[in-house]
């Protein structure tokens, strides 16, 4: 065999990864077949800082349960998705609403979050095509572009991640005119069991500079036994308690 093909044959790596094999490992550390955390929110906007504590009970991505602790006047809001659909419970005013497709785009409980985030929670690899556009020692950088059928807001998402775990660390949105609106930073990561969580995201909008909102994860737990009742719309008054 030539040399000059035998030296090349050799300096190869002997196997390379996928990019949907590296975003199946980061869905696999931040996200199980079921989990309970607790969840600190912090909203900081330029007329101040609001601070929200919560409960979070999920199924994979498709449903979960959140409820409202602290503040006093918004305690007992409940909240549930089922694939793509969400609904709120609101104590004082007994109501269970349906979350319509006109408010989606809308805050989430005056965060940097909105509705759309909560609904659509998916799985990149279903919705997006990936490629890694750079890679060095410590990180790969995907790009992701949503499929032609995929129900998504976003016109590309540039994602990345640490090697060794598999861990995200940023994951910066863009529009579809290619205009970056928001970033979202992961940090804190925690080992839980084989899951290399990080329990803290801040996600800072571009288009509002004084805007901040952290959420913080704490008691977590994956793999838990959770009632199928909790994912029910019975459910919204019946756990507001």
């Amino acid at each position: 065999m030539n040399k000059i093909l035998l030296l090349l044959l050799f300096s190869l790596p002997l196997w390379s990864i996928t990019p949907d094999a590296i975003i199946k490992k980061v869905e696999h550390n931040i996200q199980s077949d079921s989990g309970y955390s607790k969840i600190t929110m912090t909203v900081t906007t330029a007329r101040g800082e609001r601070t929200m504590k919560m409960e979070s009970w999920n199924r994979g991505h498709e449903k979960s349960f959140i409820k409202v602790l602290y503040p006093k006047q918004d305690r007992g809001i409940t909240f549930l998705k089922v694939d793509t659909t969400m609904w709120q419970y609101v104590p004082k005013i007994e109501k269970t609403i349906k979350i319509p497709s006109s408010m989606m785009m809308q805050s989430w409980m005056g965060s940097d979050f909105t509705n759309d985030d909560m609904a659509k929670e998916s799985s990149i690899v279903e919705d997006y095509h990936a490629q890694i556009s750079f890679e060095d020692a410590q990180k790969y950088t995907l790009t992701l572009l949503p499929k032609p059928d995929a129900a998504v807001v976003w016109g590309k998402i540039v994602l990345e991640v640490e090697k060794e775990h598999f861990i995200p660390l940023r994951a910066i949105y863009y529009d579809e005119d290619g205009l970056q609106q928001r970033i979202l930073y992961y940090s804190d990561v925690k080992l839980y069991g084989d899951h290399y969580l990080p329990t803290v995201m801040t996600l800072i909008p571009q288009n509002k500079k004084s805007n901040k909102t952290v959420v913080k994860m704490e008691d977590v737990n994956f793999d838990v036994v959770i009632e199928d009742e909790r994912f029910t719309k019975n459910a919204l008054v019946r756990y507001s308690q």
